[in-house]
């Protein structure tokens, strides 16, 4: 099996990771691209998934025309549906490879999208080749190889998370594709490029400290399966780092930092 039909297997949203994607908006999970909205654009979002940023993104431009694309049909029937009422939204189920839509919107953006690709440096061509003359395209996405959890997570999960970068690398995924994104936006001729910190970063302190600093119990108990299915782990190791994870955040967690970056890039 080629790499690229194995990343796109591993891609895959299991179905429990769904309720995690459901709880993103548009100000707390793509921020930056707020400043490239303004009535009257026309805005492509590239793997929108069940279509709730998306959905804000429209509501931003309104009455310019956006379009959420994912390759999974599930997902773009549920968004069709949820947000049926928007008349200036649509959704369509289609492979960012196979793009062929050129000089059409004022702005492209793709969030954590390109660290699923085996070519992201095809696909930020693509959406460039999507974009106007003077349009933008917006990236979001992480560094996975800097993560920071204080004190430090268990070694149970420490084993997990190194298995998942095994895992997603062997199958020809960019675990640090974040801080390749500027130069890849330079390679393909965007201009104007600026680097925006996002770090998803939560705190004891915060109200939502458990649910978010949870992520990767959620993580070992839905992509974990796939991984003990590949090879990568074993179930009792799996299970052993949720068990010891959830434990940890209820006893020492302090706080957790995701590395995650918006890069923007103007098209002439």
């Amino acid at each position: 099996m080629k790499n690229e039909e194995i990343a796109r297997n591993r891609a895959q949203m299991p179905k429990r990771t769904t309720s995690i994607i459901d709880q993103r908006s548009l100000q707390n999970s793509h921020q930056r691209l707020t400043d490239f909205l303004q009535k009257g654009k026309n805005v492509l979002d590239i793997g929108c998934g069940t279509g709730v940023i998306t959905a804000d993104i429209a509501k931003k431009v309104a009455p310019g025309k956006v379009l959420g694309i994912d390759e999974n049909k599930q997902f773009i029937e549920s968004a069709s549906n949820n947000f049926k009422e928007i008349d200036h939204l649509a959704f369509e189920t289609k492979d960012l490879y196979k793009l062929e839509e050129e000089n059409q919107f004022d702005v492209v953006t793709a969030a954590r999208v390109l660290q699923w690709l085996t070519a992201p440096d095809m696909a930020l061509s693509k959406m460039a080749r999507a974009t106007k003359p003077g349009g933008h395209v917006v990236v979001l996405d992480y560094n996975h190889e800097k993560i920071k959890w204080e004190p430090e997570a268990p070694t149970s999960m420490n084993h997990f998370y190194q298995a998942f970068l095994n895992w997603r690398s062997d199958a020809g995924m960019n675990n640090a594709i974040a801080d390749h994104l500027a130069e890849m936006f330079s390679a393909i001729g965007l201009t104007d490029i600026e680097i925006s910190v996002q770090h998803e970063t939560v705190s004891k302190k915060d109200p939502d400290f458990q649910p978010k600093i949870n992520i990767w119990a959620e993580v070992a108990e839905s992509r974990g399966h796939q991984l003990v299915a590949d090879g990568y782990l074993r179930e009792e190791e799996r299970a052993r780092a949720v068990k010891e994870y959830r434990e940890w955040i209820i006893t020492s967690a302090e706080s957790m930092q995701m590395y995650l970056l918006a890069v923007s890039g103007r098209k002439n």
